[in-house]
């Protein structure tokens, strides 16, 4: 995009629906520009319509919703599903993300006035939380291929906020929101200053702004206050408990016991279990959010050819999210059989597992010392074994995790013209951020472990097998006593260590466009065009402790983070032509082709060629028919590139091996054996605990670019007979092959376990994709003893969706003095194809429109529309409503069929007669009313939800843990309830 000044939308506008209060006077002003810029094209032209629907989001309609945050308008756009956004708590990196069409976030583009701005991880992922609001003009929402205009990234579609231009004046913006419980508070503050100079040849805006949101807890919810299983309706949540579940790690692994709040000995049986512990209370609805941030932009005309301009960002936030307690999880410890806080009970029982005789068991418990004597010779009685004790450390308070990011993002240019319909533009872009993640409340395994070898309650031992010395610092832990046993001095041994992960980005781009009309066409108007040149470089580094990079160093908290260092770098050439070709004749009142190509070659991906091909026919006046096909890329970013291999977490309801499946079908138990489960473990295998499993992925060097066929045809009509009304309906299709993708966790379990054989036990998709535990036979565990599943990055992937828009705005006068508008903004998705390996016949065809599942993250329903009325008095007042549907979903059969089982109907325990297979379709209603106080001051006031709509219970183990979170799907819908807000605007 040219940047010119003012940029202003055009009939692009009417393609979608245009929410602003004052379109009339918009149009007017739009009448009287010379040049327009749309999202998609990098041509300048004031007739230009393109053949691709770009939908609009004006700053009127953002103040209307009390908007404080880019994420949350854009996650309710009916053509994107929601990404991480401060609805997800326990998968939050602290940055938020925009996914259209459900393709995955790192396949659409955020901009800011046309340019690229700072990426905020590896991934290459604009944080939305940076976004500076009060100055964007509009947002032109691109849902299509626009890899030809931007380069990479661009698949599914583009983001492109715009700022305002030749700002002149004081706007002052304060307001406050709050829930109908009383929680969830955010106040937020904005500043704009602009002024014209030297007669009008110059501009200066300065905007700085501050946002304070308060958190909510899902404790603070009826239907989140306790955990409750997708899968039985019963009480749901960890095996890691208080009191402590034991299982003893050896030959035959199993649950030893489980000591109550009276420290007695409650198991009677070696298989019962302990739990499940309910961490719903500790974690988050809506997480806080502190922002700081400021935007300047400038612009001179140094003389009538040439013009420079200059933008500068700078944002600091710091988002926090809370989980419930840590403990000692699945790591497996050495335990000394006479450890001072092992009560009698449970020792007798790791006796038995061990085998000792009843002497023997008596002399290892009343053992007085350590492995060895005093003299430093053996000690015969001394007993040391492998365990797992799943504690929670209530005591110690939740495990917080505060990411404080900061960036700034630099723009200078200079445009000019070359003759009187040629303009030429360069400009050049810098910008740098840095997210700083500061975890406390974990505890790190090897304090744990020195913990627990110990002879009295103030004396740590060294252990006969783990092999270290004994720290001076040690405190011996009490892990087997019941709530608040754990002492200050043990919690500051093992759980006060924090830990820090820094991970900083940059981008440095120069871009030079010549662009105009030629002065002659075809037809009576010109040929348009533009061609150019661009440079990118990205960079991208995440730097960790050495606890942080270590697997299984830091317990409790998930997959390990090892340190990364890309770049990457691209030289494009690119160039637009827009073509008429009939105007004003019998049945063409016009007809106009679209071209555009790009070429780029990669440091790490090597060379791609794109290109688009597109045009408009208006076969009368008041309807256009139009359509675009494109030949997207999108070469793998530093992330997917140079992330080192290892172990997180992911989500699995039902182990094929676990408890009884195996017992008595020799083929399966075979196959759990291969996987590196030991034969006495079958029949015991543990569930997957909280239904989380472990997943072992990271880069790929060897990555290459993947393509889409991207296409849309449509109309737009205008029908005379109903002045005011304009309404477009688009089907759109993406098709992306070569995809870069990693399998689901049902991909790699439907590719083993779906038809299990004699051969199985030998068969790769068995044997090398799925690696179990050496000692408990899980695919649970320590990240250092538990690949769990393997899930390999690769361009094998088949990504396909299409469906249709319908977009609609009408406006009328009912009177003199009341003015009546609608608009209408809705998708429907017939698909959302995702296939990690078409070549396979094993690999499935998933399909998650609809559906929800632990392989379907995010909801995405089939149907979805947002519907806005509002009526205007006599200019000063406005009342308005909007209604936003989501169409049913249901449990994907996919996720049933492969084993995870229905989910529960029935009478729950907890919430009573419930249906965890579907959620029913959903219709919010938003009321908002503004005021013309003055000439100078604006006065909104919003309801949200008005209906006070309490979310869907689904239980909290049907989904990822992202998304699936207190017992709902949070992100998609509302789980704060009615809410209040307030806003004041001065304007000088």
């Amino acid at each position: 995009m040219s940047g010119t000044a003012p940029m202003v939308l055009g009939l692009a506008m009417i393609s979608a629906p245009a929410y602003a209060q004052d379109q009339d006077a918009q149009e007017a002003d739009a009448a009287d520009e010379s040049v327009i810029v749309v999202t998609g094209s990098r041509i300048t032209n004031p007739n230009l319509e393109l053949s691709s629907p770009v939908g609009v989001v004006t700053s009127e309609e953002l103040e209307l919703r009390q908007t404080n945050v880019a994420e949350q308008f854009l996650r309710e756009l009916p053509s994107a599903i929601p990404s991480v956004g401060s609805a997800v708590n326990n998968g939050n990196g602290g940055s938020s993300f925009v996914n259209l069409r459900g393709i995955g976030s790192v396949r659409n583009l955020v901009l800011l006035d046309g340019r690229r701005f700072v990426p905020a991880d590896t991934t290459g992922r604009v944080d939305l939380n940076s976004i500076p609001l009060a100055v964007i003009e509009r947002t032109e929402v691109l849902t299509g291929g626009a890899t030809t205009t931007y380069g990479a990234d661009a698949i599914s579609g583009v983001v492109n906020f715009i700022t305002k231009q030749d700002f002149a004046g004081v706007e002052a913006n304060f307001s406050q929101q709050i829930t109908e419980e009383g929680d969830g508070n955010v106040f937020r503050t904005d500043l704009t200053i602009g002024a014209n100079f030297d007669d009008g040849r110059g501009n200066a805006v300065l905007s700085v702004g501050y946002l304070d949101q308060d958190p909510v807890l899902q404790g603070d919810r009826p239907f989140g206050v306790f955990n409750v299983s997708s899968f039985s309706g019963n009480a749901g949540g960890s095996s890691n408990a208080v009191p402590a579940n034991i299982v003893f790690v050896g030959p035959v692994s199993n649950v030893i016991g489980q000591i109550n709040n009276e420290g007695t000995d409650i198991s009677p049986g070696v298989n019962s279990a302990a739990g499940p512990f309910n961490f719903n209370p500790f974690n988050l609805y809506q997480t806080p959010i502190e922002r700081f941030n400021v935007f300047g932009s400038a612009r001179y005309e140094i003389s009538e050819a040439v013009e420079v301009y200059s933008q500068a960002a700078f944002s600091k936030q710091t988002v926090a999210t809370k989980i419930a307690p840590g403990g000692s999880f699945f790591n497996t410890y050495q335990l000394n059989l006479n450890n001072p806080y092992l009560p009698v009970a449970i020792a007798n029982r790791f006796c038995t597992a061990l085998g000792l005789t009843a002497a023997q068991c008596t002399a290892g418990i009343n053992t007085p010392d350590g492995a060895t004597t005093a003299a430093g010779a053996v000690n015969p009685d001394y007993v040391e074994f492998g365990t797992q004790v799943r504690r929670r450390s209530v005591e110690a308070g939740t495990r917080d995790s505060a990411f404080t990011s900061t960036l700034f993002n630099l723009v200078v240019g200079a445009r000019g013209a070359i003759t009187d319909t040629i303009n030429w533009d360069v400009s050049g872009t810098y910008g740098e951020s840095e997210r700083i993640q500061r975890q406390s409340g974990f505890a790190r395994f090897q304090r744990l472990q020195n913990a627990l070898i110990a002879t009295d309650v103030n004396t740590c031992a060294q252990s006969a097998t783990a092999g270290t010395s004994v720290d001076a610092n040690c405190v011996p832990i009490n892990l087997f006593g019941p709530l608040g046993t754990l002492t200050q001095d043990q919690i500051d041994y093992s759980f006060a260590l924090t830990q820090q992960v820094i991970t900083a980005t940059s981008i440095a781009t120069v871009n030079g466009t010549v662009s105009g009309d030629f002065g002659w066409g075809i037809a009576e108007s010109p040929i348009s065009f533009a061609v150019g040149g661009e440079y990118r470089r990205f960079t991208s580094t995440r730097q960790s402790d050495e606890a942080s990079q270590t697997p299984g160093a830091v317990v409790g908290g998930g997959g390990a983070a090892p340190d990364i260092n890309g770049q990457y770098s691209v030289y494009d050439a690119f160039g637009e032509v827009n073509i008429p070709v009939l105007e004003g004749m019998p049945f063409a009142e016009s007809l106009t082709l679209e071209l555009g190509a790009r070429y780029s070659d990669y440091s790490t991906a090597g060379t791609e060629f794109t290109w688009k091909a597109g045009g408009s026919w208006e076969p009368v006046i008041g309807l256009k028919i139009r359509g675009n096909y494109q030949r997207s890329s999108r070469a793998p970013n530093i992330g997917e590139l140079f992330t080192p291999v290892t172990t997180g977490l992911s989500n699995l309801q039902v182990d094929p091996c676990q408890l009884a499946l195996p017992v008595g079908n020799a083929n399966l138990t075979a196959v759990c054996i291969a996987q590196g489960a030991p034969a006495g473990s079958i029949g015991s295998i543990q569930p997957p605990p909280a239904g989380q499993i472990n997943v072992t992925t990271g880069g790929n060097l060897n990555l290459g670019t993947e393509t889409a066929k991207t296409w849309t045809v449509g109309f737009i009509a205008q029908p005379e007979a109903i002045p005011g009304l304009t309404f477009s309906v688009d089907y759109w299709n993406i098709e992306v092959t070569d995809a870069i993708t990693i399998p689901t966790p049902g991909d790699i379990i439907t590719g083993c376990y779906g038809n299990i054989t004699a051969a199985s036990a030998t068969d790769p998709a068995c044997t090398q994709l799925v690696q179990r535990s050496t000692t408990t036979g899980a695919i649970a565990g320590s990240a250092a003893e538990v690949p769990g599943l393997i899930l390999q990055l690769s361009n094998l992937g088949l990504i396909q969706t299409d469906g249709i828009d319908v977009n609609m705005t009408y406006r009328t006068d009912l009177s003199d003095d009341i003015n009546l508008s609608l608009s209408f903004d809705g998708t429907w998705t017939n698909e959302n194809i995702f296939n990690t390996n078409p070549a396979n016949p094993a690999s499935v065809n998933r399909d998650c429109v609809s559906f929800y599942s632990v392989n379907c993250s995010s909801i995405q329903p089939e149907f979805s529309f947002s519907q806005r009325t509002t009526v205007s008095f006599y200019d000063e007042f406005n009342l308005s409503l909007r209604w936003r549907y989501l169409s049913e979903t249901t449990q994907e059969p996919l996720d049933i069929a492969n084993g995870n089982g229905p989910a529960f109907q029935g009478n729950s325990p907890l919430f009573g007669q419930v249906d965890f297979q579907n959620i029913p379709s959903e219709s919010y209603f938003d009321l908002s009313g503004q005021w013309d106080i003055s000439e100078n001051v604006l006065l909104t006031v919003t309801i949200q939800n008005l209906l006070d709509n309490k979310p869907t219970v689904v239980g909290n183990n049907i989904g990822s843990t992202a998304f699936n979170s207190g017992n709902t799907y949070p992100s998609s819908y509302d789980a704060l309830g009615r809410r209040y807000g307030a806003s004041v605007k001065f304007k000088f």
